[in-house]
């Protein structure tokens, strides 16, 4: 993420690379970060990493609709040269982790439980295949029954997008009815117990997660505020900087 490694593609007869991870193969965009470095290569080059322009279009990816920049983005980040999907797993929260293993996974990248709760609040956008899921919909605790914990409509619903056994290729939105837009209705949706991911659940099991939970609810502003700090955060774990890394020329490979 902070040092560009996702952009790098597997390279022949070598270890698969972090964008073909099980737990990246929904991402998308990769051209659209190559249109944007190969223009800025025209004007500028060998001085913008791929890194850089990561964290710059997320920003502006959440911040167009609002015609602002919802935070700043501090630059200076270089890119790695080493990209591995052994290591994603360890890195990136899991759909199927319970509260106190995704604590434990943002608390070693130094970052807390509002951390947690606001950056779970990115899954208003976008969609989840239905492996991510399915195993609250069918046989949850050895009794052919739902999770408990999700809401019967939301479960019944689906089970109907996502039949047992489901296409690999399915996807349901994360954020049904408000996947396209940026807003606080993910929290709505999470008091409903219609939170798509076990560790969407999670986030109720805890006192003080619930807590944070119910405050980003009921205020747009504070969900925004939290956000771009939380980002902010992130946006600063393991970064390249100095002589440490390159520039890449290409963000989908390494500089021979």
């Amino acid at each position: 993420g902070c040092d560009g490694s996702v952009l790098l593609d597997t390279v022949n007869n070598g270890s698969k690379a972090e964008k073909d991870a099980i737990p990246n193969r929904s991402l998308k965009g990769f051209d659209v970060i190559d249109d944007i470095k190969n223009a800025i290569e025209k004007v500028c080059p060998n001085v913008v990493s791929c890194a850089d322009i990561l964290a710059l279009a997320a920003r502006d990816a959440v911040s167009a609709p609002f015609k602002r920049r919802l935070w700043n983005v501090a630059l200076g980040r270089r890119d790695g040269r080493i990209s591995l999907a052994s290591e994603t797993n360890g890195n990136i929260p899991s759909p199927f982790a319970d509260f106190t293993s995704l604590l434990q996974t943002f608390n070693n990248k130094t970052l807390d439980v509002n951390d947690l709760v606001v950056l779970s609040g990115a899954h208003t956008i976008g969609v989840a295949h239905c492996g991510t899921f399915s195993r609250r919909l069918y046989n949850f605790t050895g009794k052919g029954d739902a999770d408990p914990t999700l809401d019967p409509t939301c479960a019944d619903f689906l089970r109907k997008q996502c039949p047992n056994p489901a296409n690999p290729k399915t996807i349901v939105e994360m954020d049904p009815g408000s996947s396209r837009s940026f807003d606080k209705h993910y929290y709505h949706i999470l008091r409903q117990n219609k939170g798509l991911f076990i560790s969407d659940a999670a986030l109720l099991t805890n006192k003080e997660s619930e807590s944070i939970v119910i405050r980003l609810q009921r205020s747009r502003g504070l969900f925004f505020a939290a956000f771009a700090r939380s980002m902010r955060k992130m946006a600063a774990i393991d970064v390249l900087t100095g002589k440490d890394g390159e520039i890449r020329r290409n963000c989908r490979v390494v500089n021979p």
